[in-house]
C-alpha cells in the first residue's frame, strides 16, 4: 500500500534507548487520497517512536466496506509486508507479479533500489481489514534487486490457548521462510477466551504490540483496539491474556542502527537520496522503477518536496 498523503511528513529515525517500558501510543486517522472510501489508522511512524527494530511503517485499514484502488506507485529502501485479515486484494508489480492477496497469507515485496506496484480490492465494495507494514532495509542491502514472495503456509508457536503465526523472523522454534535482511520478528497472536500464556522474547530486541480485535492484557497493561503498546528492550518473555479472546500483532527487532529519512514511499539515508528517487519517478525512469502491466500510463505522481533539506533527528 502507498503512503498517499499529498503533503507527507518527513520522518527522521534513529536507534532506540534500552530498557523495558510500557508506553501506549495512539494512532492517527489518515484519509488516503486516490483510494475511494479508504481511511487508515497510522500506527507507525510516530514522532516519539519512528521505528520498532527495522519496522518503520504500520497502517491498519478497516474493518470497513471499501473499494481499494491504488494505482502504480514506487518504493525504495524497504520491504512491504501485507497481512490481510478480511477481503482480497489484487497485487501487481513491475517484477511481473500478479497475485491475489488473501487472509492468512504473507505477501512480501522487496523494493531495494526501486519497484512499482498497484493494489485493487476484488468484488463490489468488499469488507476489507488488514495491516500494511514496511521494513527498512539496512544500508548494505538498499541496492538489492526487487523481489516478491507469497507464503501461503506459515509456521506457528503455540502455548496453551495462545497461537502465534510467524510472518517473518522467528518466535521460539517457529521460523518463517520469508526473506529478511535484518534481525526482526513479526507475528500474529490469537488468544482464546479465558486464556493466558507467555510469549518468548529476545532481550536484545525491542518490541511493540498492536491489538486488532477483542481485548487483552499485555505485560500487565490492559489493551484495547487502536493504540500501539511499546515494550522497549530487555524482556525474555511477554505475558498475554484475554477474558473474551483477542487478535494482535507482535513486532520486534534489534534496534535499527542506521539513520533514516522516510518521505512519501521512500526510505533513505538523506535528502539527496530521496530527491534523486523522486526525480527519477517523475521523469518516468523505467530503467530504475520498471512498469506495472495493465495500467497503461496511469500512476500516482510524487508530491513536491518540502522547501528545506530532509535531515534525520533523534527520537524523543
Amino acid at each position: 500500500m502507498s503512503n498517499l498523503d499529498a503533503s507527507p511528513e518527513v520522518t527522521p529515525c534513529r536507534t532506540a534507548e534500552h530498557g523495558a517500558v510500557t508506553e501506549l501510543l495512539r494512532a492517527r486517522t489518515v484519509p488516503l487520497g486516490g483510494v475511494r472510501g479508504i481511511q487508515v489508522d497510522r500506527v507507525l511512524p510516530q514522532r516519539a517512536l519512528p521505528t520498532v527494530g527495522a519496522w518503520c511503517f504500520l497502517d491498519q485499514f478497516g474493518p470497513a466496506r471499501s473499494d481499494m484502488r491504488v494505482l502504480p506507485h514506487p518504493h525504495i529502501g524497504l520491504q512491504t509486508v501485507t497481512w490481510p485479515i478480511a477481503g482480497e486484494i489484487r497485487h501487481r508489480d513491475s517484477i511481473g507479479s500478479d497475485v491475489v492477496v488473501r487472509p492468512g497469507q504473507l505477501n512480501l515485496m522487496t523494493g531495494g533500489r526501486g519497484v512499482v506496484h498497484s493494489e485493487f480490492s476484488l468484488g463490489s465494495e468488499p469488507m476489507l481489514h488488514g495491516l500494511q507494514l514496511w521494513v527498512a532495509l539496512p544500508r548494505e542491502s538498499t541496492g538489492v534487486a526487487p523481489a516478491f514472495e507469497q507464503h501461503v503456509s506459515l509456521p506457528s508457536y503455540e502455548n496453551g490457548g495462545l497461537r502465534a503465526t510467524v510472518l517473518v523472523g522467528s518466535l521460539g522454534e517457529a521460523v518463517s521462510p520469508a526473506t529478511v535482511y535484518t534481525p526482526i520478528v513479526g507475528a500474529e497472536l490469537t488468544v482464546e477466551p479465558g486464556a493466558g500464556a507467555e510469549v518468548p522474547l529476545r532481550p536484545d530486541f525491542e518490541y511493540a504490540v498492536l491489538l486488532v480485535q477483542g481485548e487483552a492484557v499485555v505485560a500487565d497493561t490492559p489493551l484495547a483496539v487502536g493504540p500501539l503498546l511499546y515494550l522497549g528492550t530487555g524482556r525474555t518473555s511477554l505475558p498475554v491474556s484475554s477474558a473474551r479472546g483477542a487478535r494482535a500483532v507482535l513486532l520486534g527487532g534489534e534496534p535499527f542502527p542506521d539513520e533514516l529519512v522516510m518521505w512519501w514511499n521512500f526510505v533513505g539515508r538523506g535528502h539527496d537520496e530521496i530527491a534523486e528517487a523522486r526525480a527519477g519517478w517523475e521523469a518516468g525512469d523505467t530503467s530504475r522503477f520498471g512498469r506495472v502491466a495493465g495500467h497503461g500510463d496511469a500512476r500516482i505522481p510524487a508530491p513536491g518536496l518540502p522547501g528545506v533539506r530532509l535531515t534525520p533527528r533523534r527520537r524523543r
